[in-house]
């Protein structure tokens, strides 16, 4: 994995690390997959930290990874660009914007928790939110090299999670195991 050294002084740098990634938890809606996109554009096309294959890697790490989605590819993200006080940085960059939010809901949620105005808003973000997180699921079936022969793993392993009731983790573990196997068997052949 390659990595781009970034330039300019060493706190303007966590500055900019910081500012990033609390606009990144700002301003989406939907939770960890909806920032995938946003993280992406920030990181690897407007910065340039990382490049495009070391983010789908960061990304299949913090997906497998126990935890919020969103901390743990900051996490990894900052770690990789500034280390330790990197990853420090960008994590609270992600989780405060949240964090206030939720503490401005909880001590004002009697105020409007019944407001027909406020539900309707809810229910017209929720399709925005379905397409935020349709979109770079599309992006990371391109990056991954999903193609016409190994498109059956993930419709496989949905229809698992989803119809059968499979734990995501056996499916992650299986995947694993199966692509070591793999690789393997390749690497002899």
């Amino acid at each position: 994995m390659s990595l781009s050294k970034p330039t300019g002084h060493k706190a303007s740098m966590y500055a900019e690390l910081f500012y990033t990634f609390f606009k990144i938890g700002a301003f989406t809606i939907g939770g960890g997959y909806a920032m995938v996109p946003l993280i992406e554009d920030q990181v690897v096309t407007r910065h340039h930290w990382i490049d495009k294959e070391d983010f789908i890697d960061l990304l299949a790490i913090s997906q497998s990874s126990p935890g919020i989605l969103a901390v743990n590819i900051s996490i990894f993200i900052g770690y990789r660009v500034k280390g330790l006080w990197g990853s420090i940085v960008t994590t609270l960059g992600t989780v405060l914007p949240s964090f206030l939010i939720i503490l401005a809901i909880a001590m004002f949620f009697h105020n409007f928790k019944d407001n027909a105005i406020i539900e309707r808003i809810f229910k017209g973000i929720r399709p925005a939110v379905v397409a935020l997180i349709a979109a770079p699921t599309f992006s990371m079936a391109r990056s991954a090299k999903i193609n016409c022969h190994n498109i059956w793993i993930p419709v496989v392993s949905a229809l698992l999670i989803w119809l059968l009731g499979f734990s995501p983790i056996w499916i992650i573990i299986i995947a694993g195991v199966c692509g070591y196997l793999y690789g393997r068997f390749k690497r002899k052949n």
